[in-house]
């Protein structure tokens, strides 16, 4: 059996994907995307999707911190935690047609919320691909970087639905 170091990357049938981020003698400690912070039996079943060995007392928690903020980012769509308003929890957002003849539409606004939440978390994965990019010269950068200013103006509208003022859209501050 192949001990598995810090840092290691597996799959778990039943937690998903992970990164372990403590070693004893009889159990890994592996923070998992979707799950979080789980205690599992070394000999227990889970696929090696990346081995790293001898790294238990080599590395630091703030390197295996830095390596688990890459790999979430990388490998998960997960969205971070963003709380709607208190005052829209568990209400509705109704869509009336201009036609009497047609029926509302109503959507639960939690479900709304969850889906800007989504298209923001989306369009920063695009930014930070667009920045990282070496296909991209720095003027092509700026340009789709001031497409994105603006698409995020044009979102503004939504942020009276964000608890928190720093999870808001901000477009061009100059205006």
């Amino acid at each position: 059996m192949q001990l598995l170091g810090i840092g290691s990357r597996i799959k778990h049938a039943e937690y998903g994907l992970g990164v372990v981020t403590n070693v004893t003698s009889k159990h890994y400690w592996v923070t998992f995307i979707e799950n979080g912070l789980e205690t599992i039996d070394i000999n227990s079943e889970f696929e090696v999707i990346e081995a790293l060995e001898d790294e238990v007392d080599t590395i630091s928690f703030s390197e295996v911190e830095q390596s688990l903020i890459s790999i979430l980012r990388k490998w998960s769509d997960a969205s971070s935690l963003t709380p709607i308003a208190d005052k829209w929890r568990g209400g509705s957002l109704v869509l009336k047609p201009g036609d009497a003849n047609l029926s509302d539409k109503e959507v639960p606004i939690d479900t709304f919320f969850h889906k800007i939440v989504m298209v923001r978390d989306r369009i920063r994965v695009m930014e930070q691909k667009i920045n990282s990019s070496n296909n991209l010269d720095d003027q092509e950068k700026v340009d789709l970087q001031q497409y994105i200013t603006r698409i995020y103006g044009s979102l503004t509208t939504f942020n009276v639905l964000f608890k928190n003022q720093s999870d808001n859209f901000v477009g061009d501050k100059s205006k």
